[in-house]
């Protein structure tokens, strides 16, 4: 069965949720929220390289964060898994706007601590959040200051707990066996991981697919800001507090409502998209160095950080070297991972010794390239 690809909760939702829930039910609901945040925060003892200092949230600094969408949870998956979904949100409370950046799961990028050059959804596999979160910090060369990690069970009681969400799909579609109709539709749980996943029949292929997540990252998110969210605080809090992980402490929630939220507004979506490439019989998505240079200016500026101009000559000699088919990693070496029939054997992996065979191809996981 091909699996489904997640749309992720973002830090946004899951501020908003608990600190909403308080503003309108007092007291109890307040323990109510306060005792779920702690039950999802799991800290990572990491240190950013391109911040002097941690950020201050209490000050208004502008800040980011990591959200990740894990291909574990349901359909009988409980190893450790991939970071198949993976979003940026910059949040600048003085220019009150964000920016919400989707990063392909099969960008080629040096996976930071594993010691070699992979799909940079392998880094959660190998490494858990902090690997990830490395990664994706040297990629974008911008400071990753907290994450946020989502499962797909997660994903689809969300969905339900904020009644479902509403969208304008340009085409009828089905996919392992849901249809979901052309048209405005409103998405329950499965038709809206179905939308969410389908990549096939899409014109624009996995772009199509993550602009789709895109969209309903920012549907669920307006639902939980609105009354109707609140209202269904109990659910919301369910739906999240056995599938979600974050850094993101319940004070820090607290200042963030208070002083962030004209940000949460005006959210700018962007999409870091390569060219397809294969090596060494594996398919790659390979940066333009100019484009990726853009993002990583665009970001900084964001997080009132300055051009740092030394990435443009790293970006041009990472470009020629993957260009060139030179490849470290287990996927542009060796087809060990390709003849990995994941689907049947993932109850006898170990989630806590990920190696090289234990990380599918894309091809074998989810009927993708």
């Amino acid at each position: 069965m091909k699996l489904w690809k997640k749309v992720i909760l973002t830090a946004l939702g899951l501020v908003l949720v608990s600190v909403a829930g308080f503003c309108a039910y007092g007291i109890k609901m307040y323990s109510d929220a306060s005792g779920t945040v702690k039950g999802v925060y799991e800290s990572i003892d990491r240190t950013s390289k391109r911040r002097d200092a941690a950020v201050n949230i209490d000050a208004q600094e502008p800040f980011s964060v990591l959200l990740m969408g894990i291909d574990t949870g349901d359909l009988g998956r409980t190893e450790q898994g991939r970071s198949d979904t993976t979003m940026v949100v910059t949040i600048n409370p003085k220019e009150k706007k964000s920016t919400m950046i989707s990063l392909d799961r099969d960008i080629l990028t040096n996976i930071v601590g594993y010691g070699t050059e992979d799909k940079l959804n392998h880094a959660y596999a190998f490494g858990g959040a902090k690997m990830a979160i490395d990664t994706v910090e040297n990629l974008l060369d911008i400071p990753i200051d907290n994450y946020v990690s989502i499962n797909m069970k997660g994903m689809k009681d969300l969905i339900d707990a904020v009644g479902g969400i509403e969208v304008d799909n340009p085409f009828e579609f089905t996919l392992d066996g849901i249809t979901v109709p052309k048209g405005h539709i409103k998405l329950d749980s499965e038709t809206g991981l179905a939308y969410a996943r389908m990549r096939e029949e899409d014109p624009e292929g996995d772009i199509g697919r993550q602009r789709r997540q895109r969209e309903v990252v920012e549907k669920i998110v307006n639902k939980v800001i609105s009354l109707d969210g609140v209202s269904k605080y109990r659910k919301i809090l369910d739906a999240v507090k056995e599938n979600v992980k974050t850094d993101l402490t319940w004070d820090n929630m607290v200042d963030i409502q208070k002083k962030y939220m004209p940000a949460f507004k005006d959210i700018d979506s962007l999409q870091l998209e390569g060219e397809g490439q294969e090596i060494g019989g594996i398919y790659y998505q390979i940066l333009d160095p100019t484009k990726l240079y853009d993002v990583q200016t665009n970001l900084r500026a964001q997080l009132g950080l300055p051009e740092n101009k030394d990435m443009q000559a790293k970006d041009n000699s990472n470009y020629n070297n993957y260009v060139g088919g030179n490849v470290t990693g287990s996927y542009g070496s060796s087809d060990t991972a390709n003849n990995y029939d994941y689907a049947q054997d993932a109850a006898n992996v170990d989630p806590n010794s990920y190696t090289d065979q234990n990380v599918a191809d894309e091809g074998q996981y989810s009927g993708g390239y």
